[in-house]
C-alpha cells in the first residue's frame, strides 16, 4: 500500500473506541441514565452515519493499516446497532470495498473484510438484496478456502464467512449442498490424521479445520431430512477419530457436532441404532473424566464440562437446557441443533448480540421470537436499577463475599477441632 491520505491517523484503539463512542451509549435501549441529560437521537444518528460514510471511503485507502482499521470500526457499528437503511443504500458500495479488500488484502484485511460479510448479512436478512451479496462475495471466500497458498487466519474467517452468509441467505439448495461440499472438502482431512505418518503440517491447519467444521454442521441443520440422512451416514462413523485430537478446540467441537448428529439421526428415525455405541461412549466418558496432568486445569474442566453434556446426549437423548436473557425477555435453549445456531452468531456479534435479539428481525425469526417487543422509554425507564440501588447492591455483595472468603483462609478457624 502507498502512504495513508491526510486524515486523523488511526490505531486499532482508535478506530474501535472512536466507533463505539458513538454506538455503545444508545446500541442497548435501556442503556441510559436516570438522572443524565436527554440525548437528541436524531443529531446522534446523523453524526454516527457522517462518521460511517468516512469508515466505507477509507475502505478504499491505498494504506493496509488505514483500510483495516476502517473495516473494523464498520464492525463494531454493525454488531452494536440495527443500520438497515443505511446498509440499504450503500450495500453495492459496501460488497465491492470488501471483494477488495479479500482479493487483494493480506491476512488481518482478509479476516477484518470476511466478518464485516458477516454481519452485512446478518444485517440485511434472507432476502433479494443478500443473495445478490452472497452472489458476488461467495465465489471469493470459495477461492480462498480452498487456496492452499493464502493464511490460515484468512482461509479460517472465509469459511466462517460463507457458512454464516449461506446460512442467511440462500433458498438455492443447490448452493447450499456446493457450500457444503467445499467446507467438507476441508474438515475432512483431519480424518485423515491417524493415517499419515508425516503429520505434515496437520496442527498448522487445525483452526481451519474447526471452522470448517462448525460452518459445515449450520448449515446441515437447514437441510432437507433426506440429504441429513445421506451426511450422517458418511461422517458419523469417522467423526470420532477426531475425538483423539491433541487440540481441545477440535475435541470439542466434534464432540457437540457428534451430539448434533446424534439428535438430527433420532428425529429422522426414532428407531435409530449406532453399531459402535459402546467404543463411542467410552471415549467420551474418557474426556467427561479426563484427569491428564500435561492438560491445563482450565482446558480439563472446560473439557469435562462440554463432554458431560454430550454423553448425555448420545447415551440418554438429554440436553441440559440454558436461558438467555436480553432485556424483559427470555429464550430457552433446548437442542443442539438451537445451540450450534446460538453460539455462531454470537462469535459474530460478540457483545450485540443480546440487542440483536431484541431489534433484528431475522435473528428473531430464526429463534421463533415473534416481531420485536416495543417498550416506551417510561417502562424502560422503570425496569432499570437505579445507579445508587446498584451501588448498594454491590457494595453489600462485596462485603458478604469478602467475609465468606476470610473465614475460608484464617487458618484459627479450624484450631481445636483435632484435640
Amino acid at each position: 500500500g502507498g502512504q495513508p491520505r491526510n486524515v486523523q491517523p488511526f490505531s486499532d484503539e482508535d478506530a474501535s473506541i472512536e466507533t463505539m463512542s458513538h454506538c455503545s451509549g444508545f446500541s442497548d435501549p435501556a442503556s441510559f441514565t436516570e438522572d443524565g441529560p436527554e440525548v437528541d437521537e436524531e443529531a446522534t444518528q446523523e453524526d454516527l452515519e457522517y462518521k460511517l460514510k468516512g469508515f466505507i471511503d477509507l475502505t478504499l485507502d491505498k494504506s493496509a493499516k488505514t483500510r483495516q482499521a476502517a473495516l473494523e470500526s464498520l464492525k463494531s457499528a454493525f454488531s452494536s446497532k440495527i443500520l438497515y437503511e443505511f446498509i440499504m443504500e450503500r450495500r453495492m458500495t459496501l460488497t465491492d470495498s470488501i471483494e477488495r479488500c479479500i482479493k487483494k488484502g493480506k491476512s488481518d484485511e482478509q479476516c477484518a473484510a470476511a466478518g464485516l460479510a458477516c454481519l452485512l448479512c446478518v444485517q440485511m436478512g434472507s432476502g433479494i438484496e443478500s443473495e445478490e451479496i452472497f452472489k458476488t462475495l461467495g465465489p471469493v471466500l470459495k477461492k480462498i478456502v480452498c487456496d492452499g497458498t493464502a493464511s490460515v487466519q484468512a482461509r479460517q474467517a472465509c469459511a466462517t464467512c460463507l457458512g454464516i452468509c449461506c446460512f442467511i441467505v440462500t433458498d438455492d439448495i443447490t448452493e447450499l449442498y456446493s457450500t457444503m461440499e467445499c467446507l467438507e472438502n476441508i474438515f475432512t482431512k483431519a480424518y485423515q490424521r491417524d493415517r499419515d505418518t508425516n503429520g505434515v503440517s496437520s496442527t498448522h491447519n487445525t483452526v481451519l479445520h474447526i471452522s470448517a467444521l462448525l460452518a459445515w454442521t449450520l448449515l446441515l441443520t437447514i437441510c432437507p431430512m433426506n440429504e441429513v440422512k445421506k451426511k450422517i451416514e458418511t461422517h458419523l462413523h469417522k467423526l470420532p477419530s477426531l475425538l483423539s485430537c491433541d487440540d481441545l478446540n477440535m475435541r470439542i467441537a466434534a464432540g457437540e457436532t457428534l451430539a448434533l448428529l446424534f439428535e438430527l439421526a433420532r428425529e429422522t428415525d426414532a428407531d435409530f441404532f449406532y453399531e459402535d455405541m459402546e467404543l463411542l461412549t467410552e471415549k467420551l466418558r474418557a474426556l467427561a473424566t479426563d484427569g491428564n496432568k500435561h492438560r491445563a486445569k482450565v482446558d480439563k474442566r472446560k473439557q469435562r464440562s462440554v463432554f458431560r453434556d454430550v454423553l448425555r446426549a448420545v447415551e440418554e437423548r438429554d440436553f441440559p437446557a440454558e436461558m438467555v436473557k436480553f432485556g424483559p425477555e427470555r429464550m430457552y435453549i433446548d437442542c443442539w441443533v438451537k445451540k450450534q445456531t446460538y453460539d455462531t452468531f454470537k462469535e459474530i456479534l460478540g457483545s450485540g448480540m443480546q440487542y440483536h435479539l431484541q431489534s433484528n428481525d431475522f435473528l428473531r425469526n430464526v429463534f421463533e421470537l415473534g416481531p420485536p417487543v416495543m417498550l416506551d422509554a417510561a417502562t424502560l425507564k422503570t425496569m432499570k436499577i437505579s445507579r445508587f440501588e446498584r451501588h448498594l447492591y454491590n457494595s453489600a455483595a462485596f462485603k458478604a463475599r469478602t467475609k465468606a472468603r476470610s473465614k475460608c483462609r484464617d487458618k484459627r478457624a479450624d484450631v481445636g477441632e483435632f484435640f
